[in-house]
Formats: structure tokens, C-alpha cells, sequence
């Protein structure tokens, strides 16, 4: 088993990579901006050197390290630039520097937004075969993360992994403005506050568990150099989404807004996941229409709503 480090590792994605690593028998400490009571969490702004190096310094022999951490989001970053430009460039460097000095093997959380404005099917070499013009700060950021990453290794000898999350969703993300449409929704629909539904734009969709199950695996078959998109086969319009959520908790759609086009967005997202499939074992087990449904019934809980009843 193998002694693994998670940054971000209280997030979304992040714990629940926690758990399922820890499941399978492996140590793993995490890091974020908070202190938690977890014994194995060490509080950490991965854009400040001296806190970065402090961990390694105590913890010399990570063999892994997915570094997970990072402001999230397109507008987020519109509106917190310096945050984001901090965290994912400068704290991506400084996970860099601990690599290129203590050897171990790194896991980087790229994103789907690398792919900005193409409008194809989304294959891992797209972006270094075409000029592809990034819709905003958070890809180029991503971009950039993944730059340094492979100059590092040229220059190095350093080996990791990148993966590129397309529409990962479920129970654990809570909501706030700058999250995904999914949250968004499902938090306005409990409330009955008025949302926006683009119609014709088009993404797959991913339940935590099996893009989990998919980035645990890469420890047993890490192969340096790779790069690996995780998206699903079907294409879900947006709308069918806001549905779906309204259908479950009984409301119409009063609430929403429907509009024909989100400027400075791509409109269908169409990943390529083989390989992923091929190296990791990803797949789908969970659709929306269970998905969804799951991820309501987290948010009533934790939003304070009566639980539905089973019939």
C-alpha cells in the first residue's frame, strides 16, 4: 500500500478520493485551506511555498500526491482572478519544486475547459495539435498547470498523470454561486428561487463514485506521461437536467428562465474517454436518473428539507 497526500483533499471530489483511497488500504493525509479534525489533515495554502514545504519536510516519503487543489470554476475566476491565478499557477509550482525534490509520482486535476471553444470530439491531443482559443481564466490556468508540468518532467526526470474532469456531480458539493448548473439547480428548486436554463447546450454527466473509482485506480497503473479524459457517452441536454430536478421534487418550471445561448461557453461538450476506460476502468454506472435523484436528497438533508417519501 502507499503513502498518498491529497491537496484539496476536504473538497468535493477531494474527500471523496480520501475515502475510497483509505477503503482500499493505502495512508493517506490530506491538505486544505481549513483545519479539519481528520488526524491525517494538515491545513495548507498551496500558493504559499513555506506552507507546501513545511508538509514535505514532515512527511519526506509521499509516493503519491493528487493534487486536487484549486479555485474552481469560470466566473469565479472572472470575479477572484488573483485567487485563482494564485492557487493553480503558483500553487501548482510549488507542488513542482516538492516533486522535482522528493521524486514522487503526481496525479494533476486538469479540466475539460482546456478544451475552450473546440467543438469537436474532445481526444486528449487536441489542444497540442490545434489552436484552441480558451474561453477563461480558470482553462487557461488549467493550461498552464499542465505545462509546467510536463516542462518539469523534461527537465527533471519527474513522472506524472493528468486527468481532465468533465461534469463530475453528487452528494458532497454544496452549493454556491460559482459551482456547476447542477447544484445551482437543485438548490434554487428547494428554494424556489429563479434560475437560468440555456437551451442546446449539451454535457455528459459524471457521478462522483465512478470518477472516484476511475482516479484510485491510477495508483495501480500509473502510466507516466498520460493523460486522461474523464467524461461519459451520453450527451445530456441542460434542460433535460433542470427537468429531471423539477419532475423529482413535483414543481413546475415556473421558476426558470429559459434562454437560447450562454456567450463565451461552449455549447456541446463531446469527451473522448478511452483510454481512461482502457487504463483506469472508468465507466458510468450511475445515470442521472439516479444520480439526480441521490444528489437531491443529500441537499434536502443537508439543507434542512423533509427527506422524500419512499413509496
Amino acid at each position: 500500500m502507499a503513502k498518498i497526500l491529497v491537496t484539496g483533499g476536504a473538497g468535493f471530489i477531494g474527500s471523496h478520493l480520501v475515502k475510497e483511497l483509505r477503503r482500499r488500504g493505502h495512508e493517506v493525509w490530506f491538505c486544505d485551506l481549513f483545519h479539519t479534525d481528520d488526524p491525517k489533515s494538515i491545513r495548507c495554502d498551496v500558493s504559499k511555498y513555506r506552507q507546501v514545504e513545511r508538509i514535505f519536510e514532515q512527511h519526506p516519503d509521499f509516493e503519491y500526491v493528487y493534487h486536487a487543489a484549486a479555485e474552481y470554476g469560470r466566473k469565479n475566476g472572472e470575479d477572484y482572478y488573483e485567487n485563482l491565478w494564485l492557487t493553480n499557477v503558483v500553487g501548482t509550482k510549488n507542488i513542482l519544486r516538492m516533486q522535482e525534490k522528493y521524486k514522487f509520482r503526481l496525479i494533476f486535476f486538469s479540466s475539460a475547459e482546456v478544451y475552450g471553444d473546440y467543438q469537436g470530439v474532445m481526444r486528449e491531443d487536441i489542444p497540442e495539435k490545434i489552436h484552441i482559443h480558451l474561453l477563461n481564466d480558470y482553462a487557461m490556468t488549467k493550461w498552464v498547470g499542465e505545462m509546467m508540468i510536463k516542462n518539469s518532467a523534461m527537465q527533471f526526470g519527474t513522472e506524472y498523470v493528468i486527468v481532465r474532469p468533465f461534469n463530475v456531480y453528487g452528494p458532497g458539493e454544496h452549493y454556491h454561486p460559482y459551482r456547476g448548473f447542477i447544484p445551482k439547480f437543485i438548490y434554487c428548486a428547494l428554494h424556489d428561487i429563479p434560475y437560468v436554463v440555456y437551451k442546446g447546450h449539451k454535457r455528459t454527466l459524471e457521478y462522483i463514485d465512478d470518477v472516484v473509482h476511475a482516479l484510485a485506480n491510477i495508483v495501480d497503473n500509473f502510466k507516466p506521461g498520460e493523460i486522461y479524459n474523464l467524461g461519459g457517452d451520453k450527451l445530456y441536454d441542460i434542460k433535460y437536467i433542470s427537468d429531471l430536478i423539477l419532475n423529482y421534487l413535483g414543481k413546475d418550471d415556473s421558476l426558470v428562465t429559459y434562454k437560447e445561448y450562454e456567450p463565451f461557453t461552449t455549447k456541446v461538450k463531446k469527451p473522448d474517454s478511452t483510454k481512461a476506460k482502457r487504463d483506469l476502468g472508468f465507466r458510468i454506472t450511475v445515470e442521472p436518473e439516479e444520480g439526480i435523484p441521490r444528489t437531491i436528497e443529500w441537499f434536502k438533508e443537508v439543507y434542512g428539507f423533509k427527506s422524500k417519501e419512499k413509496k
